[in-house]
């Protein structure tokens, strides 16, 4: 008996292929939406690496890597030094130092002394060179997360983190971090490198006048010394002395 064979099968039919939908978006659109997504990573990524340096030590900052393509560039030693130290090893006669050399009213604004400012824009007017009215908290947002500069621009970027700081750190923190992460000698940074680099000896030991001395050279580290001093440090030592007595005791409590 013959085999019957089944019947070819007809080859299904393709679908149509469909053309790809085009965006409706204009071009105003599109650079909106990449401006909203730029500003959502940049809020997020900033709030975020603050809420880290919360718990973590800041281990470089910016004005370090700076300095080292400084040296590189210009052929000098690159010389750095840096070690974190908690703040309860740092002592209390620097952060005194610090308060009464820098900012009087760190532990009782909230991230701007705007009297200071005041002061010295009018000075500034008048055309005398002074220290500007930077907090000690302003300082510390520039430090960890910004470059040195004077453009609108940077400034804005400064009061964004110091806000971001003062509500998610708190004073003692902030305090922490800046005696870690400032300039206090030609690549010396922070308090147990400084104290080592000047004095020889550890940080939670200084005398209030060797304190002063740290502190009296904060405007330009790379030039004052802090021992064998010129006749300029050494009366800025005597006035922070004075004026570290009127600190009084420090109380992060509640800050």
């Amino acid at each position: 008996m013959a085999v019957k064979k089944p019947a070819p099968k007809k080859p299904a039919a393709s679908k149509p292929k469909t053309a790809p939908k085009k965006s409706n978006k204009t071009f105003g659109e599109k650079v909106k939406w990449f401006l909203i997504k730029c500003l959502l990573w940049f809020f997020g990524l900033s709030i975020g690496s603050v809420i880290l340096f919360k718990f973590i030590p800041v281990p470089f900052t910016p004005l370090m890597i700076i300095r080292v393509i400084e040296n590189k560039t210009s052929d000098k030693e690159v010389f750095f030094d840096h070690d974190w130290e908690p703040i309860e090893k740092i002592s209390m006669n620097l952060q005194k130092a610090v308060i009464a050399s820098e900012d009087g009213t760190f532990l009782t604004h909230n991230g701007f002394d705007f009297k200071a400012l005041q002061k010295a824009y009018k000075s500034n007017e008048r055309g005398r060179r002074i220290r500007g009215g930077s907090t000690i908290s302003q300082q510390t947002a520039k430090n960890v997360f910004l470059w040195q500069g004077k453009s609108y621009f940077r400034k804005g970027l400064e009061a964004y983190f110091t806000v971001l700081i003062e509500m998610i750190w708190g004073k003692k923190r902030i305090m922490e971090v800046y005696l870690n992460s400032i300039e206090m000698g030609d690549g010396v940074y922070g308090a147990y490198a400084a104290t080592q680099h000047w004095y020889r000896r550890d940080a939670s030991s200084l005398t209030p006048m060797q304190a002063a001395g740290i502190a009296a050279i904060l405007p330009n580290p790379r030039k004052f010394k802090a021992t064998g001093s010129s006749s300029y440090i050494n009366r800025r030592k005597e006035r922070i002395v004075r004026e570290m007595r009127a600190v009084g005791k420090i109380n992060y409590e509640g800050k």
